[in-house]
């Protein structure tokens, strides 16, 4: 991943930080020292939000740690400066299944407060709620305080929050898993108006949350839409059958020639029989621009590459495709290539079954319809 660093695995998953959650803290650190004007108040500033992001790691450990509970993996935890991301390799299947792993998060946060608040009161430290503040008060009733507002935080019933899955999860233990979707998308970008309204009239932080809101909303709603118009059709359907295929040992003048006489710009790339590498339009161009056309497609070729069985279900095979950021995946038969599957075509699939879908009926359309606005 991209402007990202490993910093350790725990229970088989990575943790990732994203780079801008550097700049988060030496900007903190640097207000904190403007606001005490001293290198201790600095440190326990960013230790208190780097013990806060513990948190929040621990709260994507309990989505990722329930998800397993149902076979489930996950793939990574980053954490970006907005909070924390478990990259499940799919939703649970049972509606049951996704509401427990999406309150495993939050009840992470609700016992790390019950837990600061127990040994509070045990060691007679807390605290009035009016002597707390930024840099004020107890670090561990702050950190208690701090969890119950993430809590609440993830509780809202909005994508990409936790609430939003919640409300999704309960919607669809009566409702069509798309329609359960629509709707809880709907709810978030409702909320999300309210939150930008409010903002604009008193915190513009809200106004930025709005956004946030607004976009994994649309986001979420986009992709169920397109696994549900995949769904029961096979890799076969969807395939490409004409295409190039090249050698480690062609050259890029080669390549050339098969763009410009036709619209292939992904290439597999095949020795003795076997698939062993994938060359992109971006890797063609970056070869030619810092090589020229003489370089070889083995120099130049992605080796990270997934491919899929001509008989599974094209939902799985273009989940799996978009999971490793590649545009084509070749796809087999009894080991053999047979042929190549890409975002493009499977977004012209995607276009034509909604247009096949749109003729089904007019209660179909209304449905449509719906999940178009």
């Amino acid at each position: 991943m991209k402007w990202t660093f490993r910093i350790g695995k725990f229970w088989g998953i990575d943790v990732f930080l994203h780079a801008t959650f550097f700049v988060m803290i030496v900007w903190l650190g640097i207000s904190y020292w403007i606001q005490g004007n001293n290198i201790v108040t600095a440190l326990t500033g960013v230790g208190f939000i780097l013990a806060l992001f513990g948190s929040v790691v621990l709260h994507e450990y309990g989505h990722a740690l329930t998800a397993r509970r149902f076979g489930v993996e996950t793939k990574n935890i980053t954490l970006y400066p907005i909070g924390g991301v478990a990259s499940l390799e799919r939703i649970p299947e049972k509606p049951k299944q996704e509401l427990l792993v999406a309150l495993a998060g939050p009840a992470v946060n609700l016992v790390i407060s019950l837990v600061i608040l127990l040994g509070l009161l045990f060691t007679s430290s807390l605290q009035p709620l009016t002597g707390l503040g930024i840099l004020e008060g107890s670090f561990f009733q702050r950190l208690m305080i701090a969890n119950l507002t993430l809590v609440g935080f993830n509780l809202i019933p909005a994508f990409p929050m936790d609430g939003g899955r919640v409300l999704r999860a309960l919607l669809a233990m009566r409702l069509e898993y798309t329609a359960a979707t629509q709707i809880a998308a709907s709810v978030g970008q409702g909320l999300a108006f309210v939150f930008g309204l409010i903002g604009l009239f008193s915190n513009p932080f809200l106004v930025f949350i709005a956004f946030f809101v607004w976009i994994g909303a649309q986001n979420e709603a986009k992709m169920v839409r397109m696994n549900s118009a995949l769904e029961g059709i096979p890799v076969s359907r969807a395939m490409l059958t004409d295409f190039e295929v090249l050698s480690p040992a062609d050259q890029l003048s080669k390549v050339i020639d098969h763009v410009l006489r036709s619209d292939q710009k992904h290439f597999p790339v095949v020795l003795d029989d076997q698939v062993v590498g994938v060359l992109s339009e971006t890797g063609l161009l970056q070869g030619l621009r810092n090589k020229g056309e003489e370089t070889l497609v083995a120099e130049v070729m992605e080796h990270n590459f997934r491919t899929a069985d001509s008989y599974e279900m094209l939902e799985t095979a273009f989940n799996r495709l978009r999971e490793c950021a590649c545009h084509t995946m070749p796809i087999l038969r009894n080991g053999e290539l047979v042929g190549l599957v890409t975002m493009d075509n499977i977004g012209e699939l995607i276009r034509i079954q909604s247009i096949l879908d749109l003729r089904e009926g007019p209660a179909k359309n209304s449905t449509m319809m719906e999940l178009e606005v």
